[in-house]
């Protein structure tokens, strides 16, 4: 059977949890800081896990990730 390929941008992009939830950089804070609250600028730190139906579309990406 042949390897799969893997999506280098999603392996760039998304990592997993001990879990086995996929942990991804906030969205949102690239640029227009000015018109958000101060308040949405801080919750947007760090990372956040992904929603379920997200989730499968970027473990298909990713078939090797365990």
């Amino acid at each position: 059977m042949p390897k799969l390929k893997t999506k280098s941008g999603a392996k760039k992009r998304f990592k997993l949890t001990a879990s086995g939830r996929i942990k991804a950089g906030q969205a949102g804070k690239r640029h227009g800081m000015i018109k958000r609250s101060n308040k949405q600028i801080r919750q947007l730190r760090g990372t956040d896990t992904l929603e379920k139906s997200d989730e499968k579309i970027v473990r298909k990406f990713m078939p090797y990730a365990r």
